[in-house]
């Protein structure tokens, strides 16, 4: 007889463990499913923005363990493509831990607070009326696929990939910090093959984490991946180096009724303007977790929740991200965010949390433009 369950998780990654946290806090039984042995490297720049720790706390978990050993970054160094250059300190600092460290400890809380660790890969699933039947062996009220950008389990319920104007993909390595452990987050654009970008974040000890980034459909290559980063951060040197596809949000399908519900990077939550999914992940999966209680109805009010908490937002940052294939917009932006702390944390918060755009940087960017 096959194992019951009231939510299978699959995947150990932030957006899972989230969801666990969040089922287990609903009284799911609940088993997380991972091919991988934690803890394990993942491919990102390892910049954790605050209001991802804040949905953390909201979950019951203390920031400052999440963080710890890694110090606080407090300023944000931004490039545009036609050079201006703002650097200011953030409404709240961020931090850079690297994921080998941060999913770990993810991953700890959840099974501390009841979940079940095991390790698996999964390879199918197919939906019916009353339960999920995972692999023929496990059945589930609810699956919660966070299974990443190459997600298994949204194939598996027929949602597409995104295409390629939507997917971007990364190189990341580790290098001696370029800003001498002044606590700088660096972002860099380029109107070379626009829109892309490369980033230097800080991770002490003389140490950074550092990458670039650009769409697929750029026809983008390994050599193009390297010649960007030693363009726009020269004499890096990274170690390490390793690529990953990022599904962006402007790309997203329209989450499933059911009881299957996709979070973070396997519902396409990257944000289209810095490749930041941190935050998306642990949102979406706790919203998901929270949801499961719903059984038959969980993707309705799934798909709900996500649409009140960061639908506005994502409409913003869509429109944002078609704005920035003119790279003078980005100027214009990125000046005005030089001239104004708010403006410059309105930018922030659109391309690393959950902002908007507002009117005081709609109105600056265009008094810039003329």
């Amino acid at each position: 007889m096959a194992e019951r369950w009231d939510v299978v998780v699959v995947g150990g990654g932030p957006a899972g463990a989230a969801a666990a946290l969040a089922a287990r806090a609903a009284g799911c039984s609940v088993l997380i499913l991972d091919r991988a042995v934690f803890p394990r490297d993942k491919v990102c720049g390892d910049g954790i923005a605050p209001e991802a720790l804040d949905v953390l706390a909201g979950l019951g978990l203390d920031p400052a363990a999440l963080t710890e050993g890694s110090p606080a970054v407090p300023r944000l160094r931004l490039r545009s493509p036609g050079g201006t250059t703002v650097e200011r300190a953030m409404h709240r600092p961020a931090f850079v831990v690297p994921r080998e460290v941060f999913d770990h400890r993810l991953l700890q809380a959840a099974v501390a607070s009841g979940a079940e660790l095991r390790r698996h890969t999964v390879r199918g699933l197919t939906a019916h009326p009353a339960h999920v039947e995972v692999d023929g062996s496990l059945t589930a009220g609810v699956v919660v696929a966070a299974d990443g950008a190459e997600s298994v389990v949204r194939r598996a319920v027929g949602v597409a990939p995104n295409r390629p104007r939507h997917t971007a993909i990364a190189i990341r390595g580790y290098a001696p910090d370029p800003g001498g452990d002044r606590g700088v987050q660096v972002i860099a654009t380029t109107g070379q093959r626009w829109p892309a970008y490369a980033w230097s974040f800080p991770l002490g000890a003389g140490r950074a984490n550092v990458g670039y980034g650009e769409l697929v459909s750029s026809g983008v290559t390994r050599a193009g991946l390297l010649a960007g980063l030693d363009a726009l951060l020269p004499g890096a040197e990274p170690a390490g180096l390793r690529a990953h596809r990022l599904p962006l949000s402007t790309g997203r399908p329209r989450l499933p009724d059911g009881r299957v519900l996709l979070a973070g990077d396997a519902a396409s939550l990257i944000n289209p303007l810095t490749g930041e999914g941190i935050f998306y992940a642990v949102l979406s999966g706790a919203l998901a977790g929270a949801a499961a209680v719903h059984g038959p109805a969980a993707g309705r009010a799934y798909r709900r929740a996500v649409s009140r908490r960061l639908g506005r937002h994502l409409r913003h940052s869509s429109t944002a991200s078609w704005a920035s294939r003119w790279p003078v917009v980005m100027d214009a932006a990125f000046r005005a965010a030089a001239a104004d702390q708010r403006v410059f944390d309105d930018v922030v918060d659109l391309g690393l949390a959950d902002g908007r755009l507002t009117a005081r940087t709609l109105v600056a960017a265009a008094r810039r433009l003329r």
